[in-house]
């Protein structure tokens, strides 16, 4: 299940993260350093120096974003964030289709390993600002193409085959990072995504309050029962 997500970045957020990444210079590298052998194949883009101190300090923000960002924790169930990453397509620039890597190393550990339950694309362009750079998430009986304004995120399993269409004109900024969630399987976090939706919904009316309290007591006992953690 894909989940929209929107204003995880205010305008102002979105404003100096471009900034600084419009000013990143040298710290631009091939996007090939972190693909894996499947990915390198049919991945032509630029990427932040993972170990760059501005690619550490810009991903410690959209952290704390993502923390107090309500709809991104009930959607995600965040065990474990992996370090948000920043990319750019250039025109002509496009990643084939592939699939995001079972496990991943985490960056400034020793050894510590995250399960990729879900990849995130947060967009730091306007749509209009280029042409192309559509992320393409096929999930075997459909197919979506995503194209979000400016400081939204779109939030997808990682088991599905993905790419992102070749720019034809201007610039795609984005950042992309992966979560181990809570809860491993998708059709569960869907479920507990629905459950929580639907009490929240419920306490923004007249309704029954014994009600909304059912609805929450099934919701955090199928999260203890299906919780890794």
């Amino acid at each position: 299940m894909l989940v929209l997500i929107p204003a995880v970045l205010s305008t102002d957020d979105v404003a100096s993260l471009r900034a600084a990444l419009d000013g990143a210079g040298n710290a631009w590298v091939d996007g090939r350093v972190t693909a894996g052998h499947q990915g390198a194949a049919v991945k032509h883009n630029q990427q932040l120096a993972e170990d760059s101190a501005l690619a550490r300090e810009l991903g410690d923000r959209i952290v704390a974003r993502l923390e107090r960002h309500a709809r991104f924790i009930s959607a995600a169930l965040p065990d474990r964030v992996y370090p948000p990453m920043f990319n750019r397509y250039a025109t002509g620039n496009a990643f084939g289709s592939h699939v995001d890597n079972a496990v991943r190393l985490v960056p400034g550990t020793r050894g510590q390993k995250l399960r990729t339950d879900l990849s995130a694309t947060l967009f730091l362009c306007e749509p209009e600002d280029y042409d192309g750079g559509e992320l393409h998430i096929d999930d075997g009986d459909a197919a979506q193409s995503v194209k979000l304004a400016a400081g939204d995120l779109v939030l997808y399993p990682s088991t599905h085959l993905h790419r992102v269409n070749p720019v034809t004109r201007g610039v795609r900024l984005a950042c992309f990072f992966w979560v181990q969630s809570m809860v491993r399987d998708p059709a569960q976090r869907r479920l507990l995504l629905e459950l929580d939706e639907a009490s929240q919904r419920l306490a923004g009316t007249a309704g029954d309050e014994r009600t909304r309290a059912q609805l929450l007591n099934c919701y955090h006992n199928l999260l203890r029962m299906w919780s890794t953690v």
